[in-house]
């Protein structure tokens, strides 16, 4: 079903945050980490690359890209490698990814052509570089997507909603958020 599809590729290409805070990454400032709570925000968007700010126990920012088991870039990855001014680390989303795989939506409208998605679960912070050597921890994220489907604009089922994989949403938007604390060893 073309919500799944949807779903699944923003579910999982990307890690977690606050609503889009795409203002923040350009004026964050970066600091020493320590072990302690982190909050992150991420802006999702039709890409496998996409803006990544950390505040809390970590003060950074740059780019978050979904990639698969073997460290290629795939949109429809279940890990991220975040790569960060101070260094970086990988993010394993498989068990968020997961849910959300099997969670329904919320609201799924064949009259208007719209769906909206929300899914919360675990992802474990691995493989540290930089200043984030020896990172680890588990952040509780929270997803939430919205979308507007074309309609068909011809054929025997014209005016009906495109839920093809490949067609493009009229219109969509997301906000990913969540925390958990973070230590180095």
């Amino acid at each position: 079903m073309r919500t799944k599809s949807l779903v699944l590729l923003f579910a999982i290409s990307t890690l977690a945050g606050i609503v889009s805070m795409s203002g923040w990454v350009a004026t964050a400032t970066a600091s020493t980490p320590s072990s302690g709570t982190i909050y992150i925000a991420v802006t999702p968007n039709n890409g496998a690359t996409y803006p990544i700010v950390i505040v809390g126990a970590i003060a950074d920012y740059g780019t978050a890209t979904t990639i698969d088991e073997n460290g290629k870039v795939d949109s429809n990855g279940n890990y991220v490698k975040i790569a960060l001014k101070q260094g970086g680390f990988e993010v394993n989303s498989t068990t968020l990814n997961k849910k959300a795989n099997s969670s329904a939506p919320t609201v799924n409208s064949t009259a208007s052509c719209s769906y909206s998605f929300t899914v919360s679960g675990p992802v474990t912070l691995f493989d540290g570089s930089g200043a984030y050597k020896g990172i680890s921890g588990t952040l509780m994220i929270t997803e939430s997507f919205s979308a507007i489907l074309p309609r068909l604009t011809s054929g025997a089922h014209k005016g009906q909603c495109n839920e093809a994989n490949n067609a493009t949403p009229v219109a969509f938007g997301g906000s990913i958020s969540g925390s958990g604390k973070v230590s180095f060893g």
